[in-house]
């Protein structure tokens, strides 16, 4: 007998968490077919974590030269060549591109390298082209937004940083969230002048008030000129300045002068000559043009899908995963929400995601890695908590010379003794945090952590070696 409908599923977006839900589904049996307009692995891959990771790489090198002085070594004339790290750079998202698209075929998955659009609850088009499908994901992410200013079109966006032609002298970031922050540090270590702009009184909103305070010290001692409770009200375009080619695939280049391209204007009055200037003011979802009004899927006050714990659409056989759903916006968290679908659609079991303790990380520099409730969220939530704390040296420094410190610290439920939160600025906050992760997700209690044997000499040890409270 004829199958009722060409694909069991249907994905719309083959970023991380499309290409797991379409993997794990075929897995599973059913016939998956997943249409993407850009590019394969989304935004992490092309645009996103992967890339920007290595620029970060790039910028440290800058440190660990002046560093290596204190440790004896004699490093020769520097010098740093763009080109070549975003030449190499492009080889390795092409590598990656690869990778995916293999794993969708092997796994039997139908790639359409078209924008797919709904046209009702069974049926989507895609390159002139009509299929039937029992079940839709849409898995479509998001993308970047710039604030309706004039001059807003002189401005760039993550997606652009990626492909200038050139190390810009002089740098004005908008913004303060991980991207913003992290981009800083990169333009930075790379020998620009950075300035950062953001309306809030610190940034990093909705992480631990101490790793946001400590970090902008840190990014002051630096150099790096931060302003906050300030916003930009216009971009002018200077003499040598030229525009921007933002391309559809987030590829555009950079036109302007190395010296003196856009002339920002702050809310203050005061103005700012710089190179470049980049908005990181937060991202949208990309549900406009996709379908979703024909079928009345329901929408939230920032156009992202609402799901229940299930994924699941207001339509019932229509799913959604990932920044689209704007939820928790990270790689991992997509890649369980996409594994979730499958299993729940053709595993025989109904999956849902666990968004408790989920660890993250700021690629800032210094680094910021954090799992668990902030010290805010426990007092709300627990009442009565204890903290410790722990602010030092690393031991790299006391040879190197550099004036940067470490801050970590626990947040303990003080009824249970259950560890609730673990935060971390400092080298490899991220490495580290993953490990104390698994510790939360198990409900450890401080008795466990101080229990735990030490690695000494390390920065990680002070987790399990601070005893004193701190002041309540």
């Amino acid at each position: 007998m004829a199958e009722k409908y060409d694909f069991d599923l249907f994905v719309i977006g083959a970023g991380s968490g499309g290409v797991r839900a379409s993997r794990v589904a075929a897995s599973l049996g059913a016939r998956v077919a997943v249409a993407e307009e850009r590019y394969l692995g989304g935004t992490c891959v092309n645009v996103g974590c992967i890339p920007k990771k290595l620029l970060v790489y790039a910028s440290e090198f800058s440190d660990a030269f002046e560093d290596s002085a204190g440790f004896g070594w004699t490093v020769g004339e520097r010098r740093f060549d763009w080109n070549t790290l975003i030449a190499n750079k492009n080889v390795e998202i092409a590598r990656l591109n690869g990778i995916y698209e293999n794993l969708l075929i092997n796994s039997g998955v139908k790639i359409l390298r078209s924008r797919a659009r709904i046209i009702d609850a069974h049926t989507i088009e895609t390159a002139g082209d009509r299929f039937t499908t029992k079940y839709i994901l849409v898995a479509t992410g998001g993308w970047p937004t710039v604030p309706r200013i004039p001059g807003a079109e002189l401005a760039i966006t993550s997606n652009e940083a990626f492909y200038l032609d050139r190390v810009p002298e002089r740098v004005v970031i908008v913004g303060g969230g991980y991207i913003a922050l992290e981009f800083a540090g990169i333009f930075h270590g790379l020998g620009a002048q950075v300035t950062v702009i953001h309306r809030g009184k610190v940034f990093l909103r909705g992480f631990d008030d101490d790793m946001r305070f400590a970090l902008a010290a840190e990014m002051r001692k630096r150099g790096i000129d931060l302003r906050f409770e300030t916003l930009v009200s216009r971009i002018d375009q200077s003499a040598d300045g030229a525009l921007i080619d933002r391309s559809d695939r987030g590829a555009g280049h950079l036109g302007q002068s190395a010296d003196g391209g856009v002339h920002v204007t702050l809310s203050q009055g005061e103005a700012v000559d710089a190179s470049l200037i980049m908005f990181a003011t937060g991202r949208a979802a990309n549900t406009r043009g996709i379908g979703l009004e024909n079928l009345g899927v329901m929408l939230d006050g920032v156009d992202a899908i609402v799901v229940d714990r299930y994924s699941c659409t207001s339509v019932d056989n229509v799913y959604a995963i990932g920044d689209v759903t704007n939820r928790k916006n990270l790689t991992p968290v997509a890649l369980a929400e996409g594994r979730a679908v499958a299993e729940t659609l053709f595993g025989k079991r109904a999956m849902s995601v666990d968004y408790d303790n989920v660890p993250s990380a700021v690629f800032s520099q210094p680094p910021i890695g954090t799992v668990g409730l902030t010290e805010a969220e426990a007092r709300e939530r627990y009442g009565e908590v204890d903290i410790y704390k722990s602010n030092f040296r690393p031991l790299k420094h006391t040879l190197s010379g550099r004036d940067e410190r470490t801050l970590m610290k626990l947040i303990v439920d003080r009824k249970t003794e259950r560890v609730v939160g673990c935060h971390m600025m400092g080298t490899d906050a991220g490495e580290i945090i993953q490990g104390f992760a698994v510790a939360l997700q198990c409900g450890a209690t401080k008795a466990q952590f101080d229990a735990t044997i030490a690695i000494h000499p390390t920065a990680a040890e002070e987790f399990v070696t601070m005893r004193e409270k701190a002041p309540a």
